[in-house]
């Protein structure tokens, strides 16, 4: 079933930067013909906060809590480790992905050859003027100042074949084993819909465990002293990004994705 992802920016005054970014989804999860069958070794891209699988045959990433692919030249998020699989517009990719050097996507595209490997894809060229105009900065930013990576959801690695969980068990366990909250307001719009789906499944009725993203009394005491909002034009955090290299066996698959 082909998914519809549908973003509308409500701009607040004139200023690109001041735009309260909002967006609807539609549909449900799709299979992106990946299969991660256990939990991947996840390495920080220097200087992002930002994470890269160098195991995985696929462009993968890890960024502000969720799980990010990049395949058939369509974005999709997870809030687990092998889908399943939402699609994202292109107005909805949190720019800090988008910010991802050339060289960390192991199955980059063809229309990145000629590209510098050590620069971010020419995504306003590939996605045209109008995406463009309403992301005139997205790769202008303060090196310096990037935000911290989030903390890796490594209690999924207890989990793989036919232990991997699925709907209201992935949502229970992670909301009792993650308690990271999203300081990305575009992460914050995926992290909801996350939410809203637990909601749903529990016929309307609060997700044990399961916070939504923006009740930040839910938030433990770390989280709730931590800068709350994200830099999407070129304002980055006061803090410096932090590495984490996790050490363990990973073997990919290109099989039918277990979890879309």
């Amino acid at each position: 079933m082909r998914s519809m992802l549908v973003l509308w920016l409500a701009l607040a005054g004139l200023a690109p930067a001041a735009a309260q970014v909002t967006f609807g989804i539609t549909s449900g999860p799709v299979s992106i013909g990946i299969n991660v069958p256990v939990y991947p070794s996840l390495v920080q891209v220097p200087g992002y906060p930002v994470y890269y699988a160098p195991g995985v045959a696929t462009n993968y990433f890890f960024y502000d809590g969720l799980y990010w692919v990049f395949a058939n030249d369509n974005w999709y998020e997870s809030s687990w480790y092998n889908g399943p699989w939402y699609p994202v517009a292109p107005d909805a990719v949190p720019v800090y992905l988008l910010r991802v050097p050339v060289r960390y996507y192991h199955r980059p595209p063809a229309y990145f050859h000629g590209w510098r490997a050590d620069a971010a894809p020419h995504w306003d060229q590939h996605w045209g003027h109008a995406w463009a105009e309403n992301h005139r900065d997205w790769n202008h930013w303060d090196r310096g100042h990037a935000p911290r990576p989030a903390p890796l959801p490594t209690y999924q690695r207890r989990y793989s074949g036919a232990s991997y969980p699925h709907d209201e068990q992935q949502q229970r366990e992670r909301g009792r084993e993650y308690r990271y909250q999203p300081r990305d307001q575009v992460v914050q719009q995926h992290y909801q819909r996350h939410y809203d789906s637990a909601q749903q499944q529990r016929g309307g009725g609060p997700q044990p465990g399961y916070r939504n993203p923006h009740d930040q009394r839910a938030a433990p005491q770390e989280q709730r002293a931590a800068p709350q909002s994200h830099e999407q034009h070129g304002q980055g955090h006061e803090q410096r990004g932090q590495g984490h290299d996790e050490r363990n066996n990973f073997r990919n698959d290109h099989g039918q994705n277990s979890g879309g």
